[in-house]
């Protein structure tokens, strides 16, 4: 004669971690990654390669030998950028310059109001789609007045302004042997020569 079968209450199945949860213990699980919540996706990037750290480091001593660094602004790279497109959206953008008050704006999750972001800046890496065409939708949607993307796939230069719902009106690209001057409203008049650019910033092959 066979045993009955016992039957047991069912454990309640877990509840799904909130996103910005998760993104914190990725970041404790991940040291030096850049962990963002993109349409309600988690996205994550590996820490910087060579060229990509030299490039932006760069580009930060370009901004602040304008002044950019000092006064009304500064120039921060990793601030965190809390978007207007999701409950749970945010970027860390590589460069920003913002208001020099950005410590009174910061809003959830260590990450400040967009409305203090006169310029973001991304030097593209493995994930370059979400530089190119994410992130622009998501920093028009916040109003940030120029976003601006090393693009070290197709070695250009995008500057984009005048921000609206779905990203940007004006989306100028700009190829080697060309100089690129910034908008004013940055806080101070920055010119990139887009040659030096993606030099600063083209990945360094490994050594055999």
């Amino acid at each position: 004669m066979s045993a009955a079968a016992v039957e047991r209450p069912h454990a309640p199945a877990p509840k799904p971690l909130m996103l910005l949860k998760q993104a914190d213990q990725l970041m404790e699980q991940l040291p030096g990654y850049r962990v963002e919540i993109l349409g309600g996706v988690l996205t994550v990037t590996p820490p910087p390669d060579p060229g990509h750290a030299n490039g932006l480091s760069q580009l930060r001593d370009t901004f602040a030998a304008t002044g950019l660094n000092r006064g009304e602004t500064r120039v921060l790279e990793g601030l965190g950028l809390w978007l207007p497109v999701g409950p749970e959206d945010y970027t860390v953008p590589d460069l920003s310059v913002v208001d020099a008050d950005f410590r009174e704006h910061v809003i959830e999750f260590e990450c400040c109001d967009p409305a203090v972001f006169r310029m973001v800046l991304e030097v593209t890496s493995g994930n370059y789609a979400n530089d190119l065409r994410k992130k622009v939708a998501a920093y028009g949607a916040a109003k940030v007045p120029v976003y601006v993307i090393v693009d070290r796939k197709h070695e250009r230069l995008h500057v984009l302004t005048e921000p609206m719902e779905d990203g940007y009106a004006v989306h100028r690209i700009h190829a080697a042997g060309t100089k690129v001057t910034l908008p004013e409203s940055i806080g101070a008049e920055v010119t990139l020569d887009v040659t030096q650019v993606l030099d600063d910033s083209r990945r360094i092959p490994p050594r055999r």
